[in-house]
């Protein structure tokens, strides 16, 4: 039992600070969140990058900084899973889940074919359109997790949690506004903002902004967009696997948190969990993300954002608005 003890502190020592203070830093993003009204993911972010001085090569936060911005991150990735039941696409119809799926697929299309135009790596655009597509600043932390590890790669993330985020926020003002000018009913108007606006959290507050019976589609759309997590983020590997020299084809492994992710989602659409068991996942999915990337910020360097310049923006306004045009264009011909 001695030895067992000891073996825990050996491992536990050096992560404690570091992920210590990272789950503080997510307390303070939630604490301005719920009294400012701005994303609790971009608090984080701007939080972790003003205490960035926190990781250098020597410091003792450094290895608990960079545990809960992989391990952490991925059990919130996992825990995503127990808002999902298989049991919402029938629910919303298979003809809106098509729509949706191939919405999902032609923004990721269009961010990888501006990431070649303005001569970024096709990867970045792959994780601004998959950002966009599918759940804002959650489907970025999911998708980099499955990028190889480069020199930009954590910039890049950055990037697109900042710019996703400041355009959710944006759409969940917007929106709310044209569904109300276009005279939607509940269910188009839910189709529409579950099926355009970025994060679940502004999806939320966009569609009971607007009724009861909107709040519930837009929930419902979004739920099922992001269902799409797994299968974009298991194609994504396979296309990353083929294109780096020396694989010859094979399958790449499922990283563990992807199991994890779908076991989640089939208990929970196997089962009838009960509400607070599914309320405490939701809760502990949101916290682990929101430390997570507060972790990621302070891994930053604040200087090499400007780097890159206006192009990340430009794209992912674009996407935005062509995943908006393609679910308008739905809504207003079915």
């Amino acid at each position: 039992m001695q030895n067992l003890s000891g073996a825990l502190k050996v491992k536990i020592s050096p992560l404690w600070q570091g992920a210590s203070i990272a789950a503080m830093t997510g307390l303070a993003a939630l604490f301005l969140s719920e009294h400012y009204g701005a994303p609790a993911m971009l608090f984080a972010l701007l939080l972790g990058m003003a205490v960035s001085f926190l990781y250098q090569s020597d410091s003792p936060c450094a290895k608990g900084i960079d545990f809960t911005g992989t391990t952490v991150l991925r059990v919130g990735i996992v825990l995503l899973g127990t808002r999902i039941a298989l049991g919402d696409l029938v629910t919303l119809g298979w003809q809106t889940a098509l729509m949706l799926a191939g919405a999902i697929f032609t923004t990721i299309i269009l961010g990888v074919i501006l990431a070649r135009v303005f001569g970024l790596q096709k990867r970045f655009g792959a994780l601004t359109g998959g950002s966009v597509a599918i759940c804002g600043a959650s489907a970025a932390l999911a998708i980099s997790s499955i990028m190889p590890n480069s020199e930009h790669k954590e910039r890049d993330t950055l990037l697109t949690v900042i710019g996703v985020t400041a355009m959710s926020t944006i759409a969940m003002i917007l929106y709310p506004i044209v569904v109300n000018y276009l005279e939607f009913d509940a269910h188009n108007a839910g189709v529409f903002l579950g099926g355009t606006i970025h994060d679940v959290a502004q999806v939320v507050g966009a569609g009971y902004s607007v009724s009861p019976e909107t709040g519930d589609i837009a929930t419902l759309t979004k739920l099922v967009r992001v269902a799409m997590l797994l299968p974009v983020v298991l194609i994504m590997m396979v296309v990353i696997n083929r294109s780096n020299k020396g694989n010859h084809g094979e399958l790449p492994k499922v990283p563990g948190f992807l199991i994890g992710f779908v076991i989640l989602m089939l208990i929970n659409s196997t089962f009838n969990l009960p509400a607070i068991v599914l309320e405490t996942a939701n809760e502990l999915s949101r916290f682990f993300l929101i430390a997570a990337i507060a972790a990621i910020g302070m891994k930053t360097n604040l200087g090499k954002l400007t780097e890159v310049g206006l192009k990340p923006i430009i794209m992912i306004i674009a996407e935005t608005i062509w995943i908006a045009l393609l679910i308008l264009g739905f809504v207003l011909c079915s």
